[in-house]
């Protein structure tokens, strides 16, 4: 067990490994596998670097980046949870919860402390850096589903109605401009036009 602090904070980081084995819905851009969830996080950071001046307010990037590098380790003991899954938003949530606890509770206080109330902020989605954070995560795959011609969406049946509804008030609350980007996209994917980009 654990006693010191870098042996808390070590054992963290060999317990988020885990997250390179949580495999997602999404696939990757060429279709050749699906990618997994600690890649999802490190494009997600890479969207906040590229993306921070699409935010509707200003934001701390280096929050929002953390937040995107923490948000889907709960991953590691619930498993991917997609739009088609049928998954309960309250069961959900509370599983992820009580995974939040269990993970940044492997850290030395009151780095665990933070940590988990960074996460916690990210799922509130109330601060502008949550929303921009919130916002992207749900760009990231409406972008693949579109680009890989339907992706996840056409494997599982998913309508527009679905997709406009999940990915639509979260983008354009972080970043409007990017979901006024992203519609039209979506409503050539339901129409059987091609997209391009």
């Amino acid at each position: 067990m654990a006693t010191t602090p870098l042996q808390q904070q070590l054992a963290f980081l060999r317990e988020i490994d885990q997250l390179k084995s949580v495999v997602r819905q999404s696939p990757l851009l060429d279709r050749s596998r699906r990618e997994n969830s600690a890649e999802h996080s490190w494009h997600l950071a890479l969207y906040a670097l590229v993306l921070a001046e699409h935010a509707a307010q200003a934001v701390d990037v280096s929050r929002v980046l953390s937040m995107l590098l923490l948000h889907d380790i709960v991953e590691i003991d619930v498993g991917d949870m997609p739009i088609h899954g049928g998954t309960s938003a309250t069961l959900q949530a509370q599983q992820e919860a009580v995974a939040a606890e269990r993970l940044f509770g492997l850290l030395p206080q009151p780095q665990g402390a933070r940590l988990l109330a960074l996460w916690q902020e990210f799922e509130q989605a109330q601060s502008a850096d949550a929303k921009f954070a919130k916002a992207l995560d749900r760009l990231q795959p409406l972008l693949v589903n579109v680009f890989t011609g339907g992706g996840t969406w056409t494997e599982n049946g998913v309508s527009m109605e679905q997709v406009i509804a999940r990915y639509g008030p979260v983008i354009r609350d972080g970043a409007p401009s990017l979901w006024a980007a992203c519609e039209p996209w979506v409503a050539q994917h339901f129409q059987g036009q091609p997209v391009s980009g």
